[in-house]
C-alpha cells in the first residue's frame, strides 16, 4: 500500500473513465475524494459507490470550463475541508476535426475544458497547500500533447499546454514542497475511445503503433497517478510519465 496520511483529494472528470478509476483508487488508499464532474448524476454515482465500499467521498457538480463556477466551488470546499492536499486535473473533452473544418467554438471549448480548467483549479486550491508545505498536483495530459495527432489540433494543443503548465508550476511550488507532475495516457479503453476500440479495422491500425499490442486500462493510469500523489513520490516533480504501451518512446 502507498502512504497517505489523512489526505483529501479533488479529482475532476471523476464521473467516468480515467477520472472515476483515479477517484476509486485514491479512496481505496484511505483518501477522502471530492468527485467533480459537470453531471451531478455521474459524479454522484461515483461518490456513492466509494461510500458504499467503505470509503469517504463527496460529489460536486461544476462546469470546469467556467472559471467563475470553479472559483465559487473551490471557496465553498475550502470552508468545509481544512485543506485539499491533492489535485488531479483530469477533466477533458474532444471536438475532433481537421484544422480547416474546426470551428472557433470547438477550439475554445476544448482549450477551456482541458487546459484553462487546470489553471483555475490550481490557482484556487494551491494556496492552502503552500501554507501546509505539502501538496500533490497531477495533470492528466495525453500522448497527443507530445506527438501531435492529425484531426486534434485543439486537443493536442491543450494537452501540450498542460505539460508546459506542469513544468512551470513544479518550479514555482517546489520551495513549498508541492510536487506537480503529469501523466500522459496512450490509447486507453474508456467511453471516449469506445468507437475505435470496438472497430476491428481501426483498432488493428491503432495497435500497430503500440509495441505492447494492446489497449491500456483506466486502472493503468490510476495506478501511476496514485503513486505520484503518495508520500513515496515526494522527490519527483516536473515530470511527464507516458502510460502508453511504449507508443511514444
Amino acid at each position: 500500500m502507498l502512504t497517505f496520511t489523512n489526505r483529501t483529494a479533488l479529482v475532476t472528470g471523476a464521473g467516468r473513465g480515467i477520472g472515476k478509476a483515479i477517484a476509486e483508487m485514491l479512496a481505496r488508499h484511505g483518501v477522502t475524494v471530492i468527485c467533480v464532474s459537470k453531471s451531478a448524476d455521474s459524479c454522484g454515482a461515483v461518490a456513492s459507490g466509494i461510500i458504499a465500499a467503505g470509503g469517504k467521498a463527496k460529489a460536486v457538480a461544476v462546469d470546469v470550463a467556467d472559471g467563475a463556477a470553479v472559483a465559487k466551488a473551490a471557496e465553498e470546499l475550502l470552508k468545509e475541508f481544512p485543506a485539499i492536499d491533492i489535485l488531479v486535473n483530469n477533466a477533458g473533452i474532444t471536438r475532433d476535426g481537421l484544422l480547416f473544418r474546426m470551428s472557433e467554438t470547438d477550439w475554445n471549448d476544448v482549450l477551456a475544458t482541458n487546459l484553462s480548467s487546470c489553471f483555475h483549479w490550481t490557482k484556487h486550491l494551491a494556496r492552502p497547500m503552500t501554507r501546509a508545505r505539502w501538496g500533490r498536483i497531477v495533470n492528466i495530459t495525453s500522448v497527443s500533447g507530445i506527438m501531435g495527432n492529425a484531426g486534434q489540433a485543439n486537443y493536442s494543443a491543450a494537452k501540450a499546454g498542460m505539460i508546459g503548465l506542469t513544468k512551470t508550476l513544479a518550479r514555482e511550488f517546489a520551495s513549498r514542497s508541492i510536487t506537480v507532475n503529469a501523466v500522459a495516457p496512450g490509447f486507453i479503453k474508456t467511453d471516449m475511445t469506445t468507437e475505435f476500440v470496438n472497430s476491428p479495422d481501426i483498432a488493428g491500425k491503432v495497435l500497430e503503433t503500440v509495441p505492447l499490442k494492446r489497449f491500456g486500462e483506466a486502472a493503468d493510469i490510476a495506478n501511476m497517478t496514485a503513486y505520484l500523489c503518495s508520500e513515496e513520490a515526494g522527490y519527483i516533480t516536473g515530470q511527464v510519465f507516458t502510460v502508453d504501451g511504449g507508443m511514444a518512446m
